[in-house]
C-alpha cells in the first residue's frame, strides 16, 4: 500500500527482548535506532521511534505498513510494543503485520550463511530459552517453543541464547541479537502470525485468588 509519493514506507518494531525500531523505504533500511536495557521498554520505544522517523524524513502519519515483533518473549515487554504498533498504524492508517521474533534473526542468518537447518534461541529466563527450528532458507520448521536449553534440538544455534548457554547449545558464528534493519527491510515477506502476542507462558502477575476463610467452622452435632 504506496503512500501518495507512491513510497511504501515500513516501520518495524521489536520489544521481545531489548528496544528495536527500524524504518525503510521500499525495501531499504534507512534508519535504525535501539537500546539494549531490557527494562526500558515504556521510556525508551517512543522516543526511538520519533528519532528514526526524524532521521529519515518521514511523519509518522505518512507510515504505510508497521511490522511488529510478537515474541517470544517477557509478558510487559512485549505488551509495550504491541500495543505501541497497533495505535501508530490506528493513526496513520497504516496496515498492521505481526511476526514472530525468531523469524527476523533466522533471515539475517539464511541471507548471510545459508546451509543447512538451524535453531535459534533466545532468552526466556528462568534457566530456559525460547526457540524455534529452521530450514537453510530461513523458513521456520518448529516452534516456537520454551524449553530448557539442554532440550533443545542439536543443530547449530544462533541468537542471543548462545550467549547464556554456549556450553549447553550446539553454537555457531552467527547473529546474536536482532537487527533492526533486516525487521524494518523484510519484515513484510515474512510469515504473518497474527496481532496476539506469543508469549508461550502465563503472565508472573496474576490476579489474586479467592480468599480463603480464618474462621474455624464448629463440628456438626
Amino acid at each position: 500500500m504506496p503512500d501518495a509519493t507512491g513510497r511504501t514506507v515500513v516501520l518495524g518494531v521489536d520489544t521481545a527482548t531489548v528496544v528495536c525500531v527500524g524504518l525503510a523505504i521500499d525495501g531499504t533500511a534507512v534508519a535504525t535506532a535501539q537500546v539494549d536495557d531490557r527494562m526500558a521498554h515504556v521510556e525508551q520505544l517512543t522516543p526511538l521511534i520519533r528519532r528514526v522517523c526524524a532521521e529519515a524524513g518521514v511523519a509518522a502519519t505518512a507510515l504505510t505498513d508497521v511490522v511488529v515483533g510478537l515474541g517470544p518473549g517477557p509478558y510487559t515487554g512485549l505488551r509495550v510494543g504491541i500495543v505501541t504498533a497497533r495505535v501508530l498504524a490506528e493513526i496513520a492508517g497504516a496496515r498492521l503485520h505481526g511476526i514472530c521474533s525468531l523469524d527476523v534473526i533466522a533471515a539475517q542468518y539464511a541471507i548471510a550463511a545459508p546451509g543447512g537447518e538451524f535453531v535459534v534461541a533466545t532468552d526466556a529466563r528462568r534457566k530456559e530459552v525460547y526457540w524455534a527450528r529452521y530450514a537453510a532458507d530461513g523458513s521456520r520448521l518448529e516452534g516456537p517453543a520454551v524449553n530448557a536449553a539442554d532440550e533443545v534440538p542439536r543443530l547449530p544455534t544462533i541468537g542471543p541464547g548462545t550467549l547464556l548457554y554456549p556450553d549447553r547449545l550446539e553454537v555457531v558464528d552467527g547473529p546474536t541479537t536482532l537487527d533492526p534493519a533486516v525487521l524494518a527491510a523484510v519484515g513484510l515477506h515474512l510469515v504473518g502470525a497474527g496481532v496476539e502476542p506469543l508469549y508461550l507462558r502465563r503472565p508472573d502477575a496474576t490476579e489474586p485468588g479467592r480468599r480463603k476463610s480464618v474462621l474455624i467452622r464448629r463440628a456438626a452435632r
